[in-house]
């Protein structure tokens, strides 16, 4: 027995529960002091002394009016930036991921590496990248917010691509698709009602998680000058630093519930089936044996 790690023959396993509960835990503190003393700075009573629910009261009696007016607006661009990255996101990759894997094996090192990189990417030099493409589509198409959807797809790429690629190396695509091909399938048919249903997991995971990202985004919104979520909350947080903390303790618990919906993602509960007992036939006996 290793240090927490449980060993067969010399090679090392799984760590013990005492050492997964060591780790969990450690983890969890690191999530959980900041969020706690988030939720103690909102409920201070100032010079006063002690704690109540006075704020948390009020900001859900008065609504997001006057001059919380913009959190409203920028939480329906984040909401709208969010949808928008999901779809550019997944109908560029998904395709792109199928075809490669399915007729291009040699390239799909190449397309992990294209993918992965803008990780590797800082967000200021991603913004001074993009302001001349995004100066260019002003003059076309506009300076909306929706623009950002582009910048965020790039963001989220390296996330989504690991989430779906991890469901698409436990189903057997190729021969899928062949099946379906050899029933006369086209390849839409083959693309929307045999392999999408089959990676629904990885996608849906995927799109969570560009959610998440996107609805948490600040510095590419703040360096291009647009108006999201964070940066609203950023505004907001001059005038009533308690109201801004309030509202960022509600995105990130929104935020959890989508990274839960995710682990909970494609596990259904069934009930496992009985199988039903034949009784076991016997073979009548005779009074004595025959030779």
């Amino acid at each position: 027995m290793t240090a927490g790690l449980r060993s067969v023959r010399g090679v090392a396993h799984a760590p013990g529960r005492l050492t997964r509960m060591l780790i969990l835990g450690g983890v969890g503190l690191v999530f959980a002091v900041p969020i706690l003393a988030m939720i103690e700075f909102t409920l201070r009573r100032g010079l006063v002394g002690g704690y109540d629910f006075q704020r948390w009261i009020e900001l859900f009696q008065n609504g997001l009016t006057g001059e919380y007016a913009p959190v409203l607006v920028a939480l329906g661009n984040s909401v709208g930036l969010a949808v928008g990255t999901v779809v550019i996101v997944l109908v560029l990759l998904v395709p792109t991921m199928l075809l490669v894997h399915i007729r291009f094996p040699r390239l799909r090192r190449t397309l992990e590496i294209v993918c992965i990189l803008p990780i590797s990417i800082p967000a200021i030099v991603l913004v001074v990248g993009l302001a001349p493409v995004f100066s260019v589509l002003a003059r076309f198409a506009g300076s909306g917010v929706w623009t950002l959807a582009f910048a965020y797809g790039i963001t989220v790429l390296p996330f989504a691509y690991r989430a779906i690629q991890a469901n698409l190396d436990g189903v057997d695509v190729r021969t899928l698709s062949e099946a379906a091909r050899t029933l006369g399938a086209g390849w839409a048919s083959v693309l929307v009602r045999v392999l999408v249903p089959n990676l629904r997991r990885g996608i849906l995971a995927g799109a969570f998680i560009a959610v998440a990202v996107v609805l948490g985004e600040f510095t590419i919104a703040s360096l291009l000058s647009r108006v999201n979520l964070q940066t609203a909350l950023v505004v907001v947080s001059k005038n009533d630093p308690y109201s801004a903390v309030i509202l960022s303790l509600l995105a990130l618990f929104a935020a959890f519930l989508l990274l839960l919906a995710i682990g909970r993602l494609g596990t259904e509960r069934r009930r496992p089936a009985r199988t039903p007992t034949t009784p076991t036939p016997t073979t009548p006996t005779s009074g004595g044996d025959q030779s």
